[in-house]
């Protein structure tokens, strides 16, 4: 679920193209424009009338993803360039010279720096572990892919069909540096190995919410468990005005974290929209980079990032959710 990071306005309704019948066991050659089932429901990819390379992608009737083919670096989606920044203020790139049409200079990005002063970790760039709850078109794993060539990156989705689709329209990079795993998200991330993760976005909706069991605090739990020193949690909280749901996931990523911090724009921390924040949870601080806040006011959509403080204030009052307790069993009674 996002916003687009021009103008609402490219968000308007145009015609439904047809239906696309794929043969069972055949697998899309290239994107083409309809509806096309899916496990979960129906997808509709809809040509990017603004760009002659980008293609949009709804999901049982939501915007989830863009794509552009030419350039990966490209992000149409504002929440998905701001969790791209935070990613590589923590692990910075050498700078390549030249821009990406997001407008982001590489030659500007921060230089490494301690963990506990906001900086990289120890973890090389050039061969970060990340992990993906919640596929969509992949738009965020094929960035990364061209930003640290040499990352291996999981993406773990749903629906298994739709993770089909996807590999055929848009020439995904091929295991090992990009698995799609297809399964539901705490299933699989409770079956990782420890410390094996550097950072972990999660970016799953059921709606216009994320399924509750992925917002608790023992499911962040189990992030940190897989979470390597120095790694990031990244969420797409969305919210209405009332920032209710957004309050209760900034105090249960507070409640399982040491440091925290949130990316949005002032409209959306202020209540007067729908929309998305992006909350993030780690080991070591988040909010020490003076560049990063520059590079996300300079952004399409400008946005604040929030430190801890602002972070835990924001929060305070609002419960820590947890998964529901297990039932008991009454202990059967000899006659």
């Amino acid at each position: 679920m996002g916003k687009r990071g021009k103008s609402g306005a490219r968000n308007s309704p145009r015609p439904t193209a047809g239906v696309i019948d794929v043969p069972k066991g055949t697998l899309p050659d290239g994107p083409v424009e309809g509806v096309y089932y899916i496990d979960t429901g129906d997808c509709e990819l809809i040509a990017d009338q603004d760009n002659s390379n980008g293609w949009l992608l709804r999901i049982n009737g939501v915007m989830s993803s863009h794509i552009d083919l030419a350039d990966p670096l490209f992000l149409d989606f504002e929440y998905m360039r701001w969790m791209a920044a935070l990613i590589e203020s923590r692990w910075p790139q050498q700078p390549k010279g030249g821009q990406s049409k997001a407008g982001q200079s590489k030659a500007g990005q921060s230089k490494a720096a301690d963990p506990k002063a906001g900086g990289s970790s120890a973890a090389d760039p050039h061969k970060l572990r990340g992990l993906h709850l919640g596929g969509g078109a992949c738009s965020l794993a094929r960035y990364f892919h061209s930003a640290y060539p040499d990352a291996r990156q999981v993406v773990v989705e749903l629906d298994g069909k739709l993770a089909e689709y996807v590999r055929g329209w848009f020439d995904l990079p091929k295991a090992p540096l990009l698995r799609l795993r297809v399964g539901e998200a705490r299933a699989v991330t409770e079956t990782l190995t420890p410390d094996s993760r550097d950072f972990i976005i999660r970016d799953v909706f059921a709606g216009s919410l994320t399924p509750r069991p992925l917002t608790t605090a023992e499911f962040n739990g189990h992030i940190r468990q897989v979470l390597s020193p120095g790694g990031i949690y990244v969420v797409n909280s969305g919210d209405a005005p009332d920032l209710k749901n957004a309050r209760e996931d900034a105090a249960t990523i507070a409640a399982s974290f040491e440091h925290t911090a949130i990316i949005a724009d002032p409209a959306m921390l202020k209540g007067r929209r729908y929309g998305n924040m992006v909350m993030a949870g780690s080991d070591s601080p988040l909010d020490g980079d003076p560049q990063l806040a520059r590079r996300l006011l300079g952004g399409a959509v400008p946005a604040h990032i929030w430190s801890d403080a602002q972070v835990r204030a924001f929060a305070a009052g609002s419960p820590v959710r947890h998964d529901p307790p297990a039932p008991s069993i009454a202990p059967l009674v000899a006659p």
